[in-house]
């Protein structure tokens, strides 16, 4: 019998290590149910995700492989958020460090924390949510909608 050729599967081998999927050598859900995501910790991979009630978050993004890797792992979480300030030159520097607050629209805060790097990538159910961040004593707020379907990616820069 003639061996046959599949392509395809070293191809989906290699998108399992890069992007984590479950089965992959460091890979480990990152929360339970519909949005659970694959993460794993290591040079150029996502780092492993923080929990806050119904909330499963990371946060990260410095050097250029972990930057990449959260780059691409944006559209596989309801919200997306990236922190940069103005610089002097052409472009903006990505900021750490940065904390951040989501609350409902009622006003009940759900997250308090602090970013690792200029990207935060968070699970949460469907819903409205006010999200702040603050740097340089200045704050923004922005309002977010989340459904089964619909992502939200905000980008907060500050003056220089």
């Amino acid at each position: 019998m003639k061996a046959r050729s599949t392509p395809w599967i070293g191809a989906a081998f290699a998108l399992a290590v890069v992007f984590g999927a479950p089965g992959a050598w460091a890979a480990t859900p990152v929360s339970s149910g519909a949005n659970a995501m694959p993460a794993a910790s290591g040079a150029g991979l996502l780092p492993p995700a923080q929990h806050k009630g119904d909330i499963a978050y990371l946060s990260g993004g410095i050097g250029s492989d972990q930057s990449a890797a959260f780059k691409a792992a944006m559209p596989r979480y309801p919200l997306s958020l990236e922190f940069a300030q103005q610089s002097a030159g052409n472009g903006n520097e990505y900021l750490a460090n940065v904390p951040v607050k989501i609350a409902d629209m009622h006003g009940t805060p759900l997250l308090s924390t602090q970013t690792r790097g200029p990207f935060m990538l968070v699970s949460l159910p469907a819903g409205r949510y006010v999200v702040t961040a603050s740097h340089g004593g200045n704050t923004e707020r922005r309002t977010v909608d989340i459904g089964k379907t619909t992502r939200a990616h905000e980008t907060f820069v500050w003056p220089s």
